[in-house]
Parts: C-alpha cells; sequence; structure tokens
C-alpha cells in the first residue's frame, strides 16, 4: 500500500482576518498550501509543491510584488516541500513525479527544487500557462517557476467515469491508485487529484474551492472574502460553481468513500494532520 504525507507548503496570511479563513481573531487570515507526499513503488510522488526555495530566495522576481503583498505570502525555507521531504529522510532525487492541479504560482513553485522528477499536467492547463491572455494570467502565472522544466507529461481530456465525474484517467509510470480527475473553472486545465488509500479515497481538489462550508452538502456558506477571490480569479464562472455543486454532490453521496479537501484551507489540513 501507498504512504501518504499532508504537507503545508506555504502559508499565507491576507488582510481580512475571519473574513477570509473563517477563524482567524486578529486582522490576517491564515491560509496554507495543503500538498500531498505519497511513497509509492515508482518513488515519491507530490501532489502540488507550494512554493519552492528559489521563491523564498528570489520572492520579487518569481512570485511578483503584487500578490506578494496582497495575500501576505510568508517566505519559511522550513515550509518547502524539499526540506520537509528531507526532513522525513528522503532526498529530493527520491520525487520521481509531481502531479499538478493546476499552475498558479502558490502551486508549482517548488518544481524547480526536484529537476529528475516528471511533471504531470493537463495539456490544457500548460497552454494556458505558456500563453497568457490577460494581465491577470501574466501574474498568476510565474514562468520564472517552471519554464526551464524539460519533464512535462500532459494529458488531454479523456478517461472513464469516477463518482459520477467524466475524463478521469490514471497517469502514466504511476500505480492506479491516482487519478485526475478534471475540475475546471478556477483556470482552464484545473485538475482535482485522487488517490486511494486503505480507509477509501482522497481527493486533492485543488482550488475548485476554497473554504470547508462549500463542500457542507445542506447548507453552503462561504467566507465573504474567499467568495470574492474566487471570482476574480476565475476564468469560468459557470463551469467552475457547476464543478462544485458536483463536489457537493460526491460529498452528500459518497463521504464515507471519498473525503474531498481543497488546497488552501487550515482547518481541513489539520484533520489530516497527526
Amino acid at each position: 500500500m501507498i504512504t501518504i504525507h499532508h504537507l503545508n507548503c506555504g502559508t499565507m496570511c491576507p488582510f481580512g482576518g475571519r473574513f477570509i479563513d473563517g477563524f482567524s481573531r486578529g486582522l490576517t487570515a491564515k491560509l496554507v498550501c495543503h500538498c500531498l507526499l505519497i511513497e509509492t513503488k515508482a518513488g515519491l510522488v507530490l501532489i502540488d509543491t507550494g512554493f519552492g526555495l528559489q521563491d523564498i530566495r528570489n520572492a520579487h522576481h518569481r512570485l511578483g510584488r503584487i500578490f506578494l503583498k496582497l495575500i501576505g505570502i510568508q517566505l519559511q525555507e522550513e515550509q518547502t516541500a524539499l526540506r520537509q521531504i528531507e526532513k522525513l529522510g528522503f532526498k529530493r532525487q527520491d520525487v520521481r513525479h509531481i502531479i499538478l492541479t493546476h499552475l498558479d504560482f502558490d502551486h508549482a513553485g517548488g518544481i524547480t527544487d526536484f529537476p529528475e522528477a516528471q511533471v504531470h499536467v493537463l495539456g490544457s492547463e500548460l497552454e494556458a500557462a505558456r500563453h497568457p491572455h490577460n494581465f491577470l494570467a501574466r501574474q498568476r502565472y510565474r514562468s520564472q517557476q517552471w519554464s526551464s522544466e524539460k519533464n512535462w507529461v500532459t494529458y488531454a481530456l479523456d478517461g472513464e467515469k469516477w463518482f459520477g465525474f467524466e475524463s478521469v484517467r490514471d497517469l502514466k509510470s504511476l500505480p492506479p491508485e491516482i487519478l485526475l480527475v478534471p475540475l475546471a473553472g478556477h483556470t482552464r486545465g484545473h485538475t482535482g487529484v485522487a488517490v486511494r488509500a486503505e480507509d477509501g479515497w482522497l481527493l486533492h481538489a485543488g482550488d475548485a474551492y476554497f473554504f470547508r462550508g462549500e463542500m457542507d452538502p445542506e447548507k453552503y456558506h462561504c467566507t465573504l472574502g474567499l467568495r470574492l477571490f474566487q471570482r476574480i480569479m476565475e476564468v469560468d464562472r459557470k463551469v467552475r460553481l457547476e464543478n462544485q455543486e458536483r463536489l457537493r454532490q460526491l460529498n452528500r453521496d459518497h463521504h464515507q468513500e471519498v473525503q474531498i479537501f481543497s488546497a488552501h484551507d487550515a482547518i481541513e489540513l489539520e484533520k489530516f494532520r497527526p
């Protein structure tokens, strides 16, 4: 069986307190970069990378001044995936595969820390990142983080059904316990990643939603700040909202079989950590 580690690979503290995260008592909120490290027979697999060493050391160039200040990125080297992996007793070369929910800068910054790893992503996401079509796209996709990458493994939108979701597929050179679950809307090629654990499935939903209350099948709720942020960052509102509703239905009908979590909710992350 595979072994799964839940990591926080980056903390962000935007102004807004509980109007952002729903729990902070001060003026700033706490958001995380919830990544997964999976021990498999094919080597270590990292799902999203959060911020990398070069982001910490050269933040203005790699991350840009706008988002660096706007979302209060905390530049902590010990939170990078590489440093956490080393603390677990592994080496950077042990990371053989990286799977990205999407290429936003807070998900892809650690790519350069693992130059030997294959990087798996939907082809439509890589195309969107390589050809940003407006100012926001040029800010969210930081080519400095991944332009030198050579080991891309891209996927088209095809596959099988999985708990009502379409075009779900396995990944090349990886075990069948790991699947891509397309969840477009936040970006053009945004995808979730499903992992089969001993007690059922985990679904890393990336930025398909931001706040735990959005998965409440009976009483949807989200903080004002995160509702606004999602609208600003979305590329297709209709598709984004449709996918959120499908995730709520999945949570309602199959919560005993599938545990869903997003990339940035600190409360969700704590539920999975010892």
